[in-house]
């Protein structure tokens, strides 16, 4: 008895690691155990042997679904070949690869959906309250779709200059209202990141009748979550304007809905081409003007919600919003 209870142990523990290791080899296991059972320790351990596999069986099963490992291909293994993949497997395979392909489609679509109700919004100053549920809603269906759910852990993905195309930051509007007043208009809105150096560029750009010229903030950041940064305002630029050899007056410009005809002082500002010729070379070598940034406005956090190779969507302080496209990306041109 003593023979036949070492025997049971070890068909047991033989048991044990074909069901963990090679769970595909173990109905041909289970029939040569058997078989050795019934020969070499009687018919008694027979039915010892199956009523204790039947026992074992329960405790291993959750252990079996996570540690699933390929069978062996050696044809000398004495307990045989693996049996071949079931068309059930290839089957939720081929579900799963449909299942990726189809929430790639949903998250284009509602990416496009989303630029398209952007249309005519001035980055979001001009936007209607129904635009902006509207716009609301398909920034919560993207982030429910994030394909980064670490974008901090995806720094190559943050890397590079993002444009603005939309924002609900209301500190943001007075420079959006600029672009309304006459003869000014407000450019490119933009962020670049260097992930390698950890630090953020805030930059916006002006175009007027006398020059062109742009404003950037400087800033580095430190990784505080998986999702969130911590962004700290250290220095502003004011770039050297460019100045145009010729000035350009439009013919009219409307003011606060009215329409000033500005035909009758070309000729006055005429004289003005030549001076603005002049002094174009001297200003031009001027260096930028820097000055640090010290308010207590210096500091904020930024908590990314969605991030794939061309769109991103961040939130910062106060519940604010931003959606940017990445530079060189096929949205721009939507």
């Amino acid at each position: 008895m003593a023979v036949a209870s070492i025997g049971l142990q070890t068909l047991l523990t033989m048991h044990v690691q074909y069901s963990i290791h090679q769970p595909q080899r173990l109905p041909c296991f289970c029939k040569k155990a058997s078989n050795f059972a019934a020969k070499k320790l009687g018919s008694p351990a027979v039915c010892v042997y199956r009523r204790m596999h039947t026992l074992k069986h329960a405790a291993i099963v959750r252990t079996r679904k996570r540690s699933v490992v390929a069978a062996s291909s050696d044809p000398d293994d004495e307990w045989g070949e693996p049996p071949e993949p079931s068309a059930n497997t290839s089957a939720v395979a081929d579900d799963s690869k449909e299942a990726d392909a189809n929430a790639g489609d949903d998250v284009a679509n509602l990416k496009k959906a989303l630029l398209d109700s952007l249309y005519g919004t001035e980055r979001g100053l001009r936007a209607s309250s129904e635009t902006r549920a509207e716009v609301a809603e398909l920034i919560s269906q993207l982030e429910a779709k994030n394909p980064t759910p670490a974008s901090t852990e995806a720094l190559a993905l943050l890397n590079g200059k993002w444009i603005l195309e939309y924002t609900s930051f209301s500190e943001l509007f007075p420079l959006l209202a600029a672009g309304v007043l006459p003869l000014l208009k407000v450019g490119e809105i933009s962020q670049t990141i260097d992930s390698d150096a950890f630090t953020v560029q805030n930059s916006v750009s002006f175009t007027g009748p006398l020059a062109t010229t742009s404003f950037s903030a400087s800033a580095s950041f430190e990784v505080r979550s998986p999702k969130r940064v911590q962004i700290k305002f250290e220095e502003g630029v004011v770039s050297t304007p460019q100045l145009t050899d010729s000035i350009e007056i439009p013919e009219s410009v409307e003011i606060l809905g009215q329409k000033i005809e500005l035909a009758p002082l070309q000729g006055i500002l005429r004289p003005l081409q030549d001076a603005a010729s002049s002094v174009v070379k001297t200003i031009s070598g001027q260096p930028p003007f820097k000055f640090p940034i010290r308010t207590d406005k210096a500091e904020s956090w930024l908590l990314t919600t969605f991030l794939d190779k061309d769109l991103r969507i961040s939130r910062g302080d106060g519940g604010s919003v931003f959606v940017l496209v990445k530079e060189g990306s096929p949205l721009l041109n939507l």
